[in-house]
């Protein structure tokens, strides 16, 4: 019996706390700068120079010292 009221509180309960109004989300500012997609649309449309490299092995560009001649080398085996 004590098991029977226990679930009838715990599933008006559950009903009460999902009808509850939610916090609204903040709302994400707007892109301040329209230039930036665009750009990167204009860096992907450029064609490829030659075929292909994917199946070839990019490892020597690990040795480069920086992040961004890392990316760049390694950009012309995808």
């Amino acid at each position: 019996m004590k098991q029977l009221i226990f679930s009838a509180l715990m599933m008006i309960a559950f009903s009460v706390a999902a009808q509850a109004p939610a916090k609204e989300a903040p709302k994400p500012e707007p892109m301040k700068a329209a230039s930036k997609p665009e750009a990167s649309k204009a860096a992907s449309a450029t064609p490829r120079k030659g075929p292909r490299r994917w199946n070839e092995d990019a490892r020597h560009c690990l040795e480069k010292p920086t992040n961004t001649e890392i990316i760049k080398c390694a950009e012309e085996y995808l």
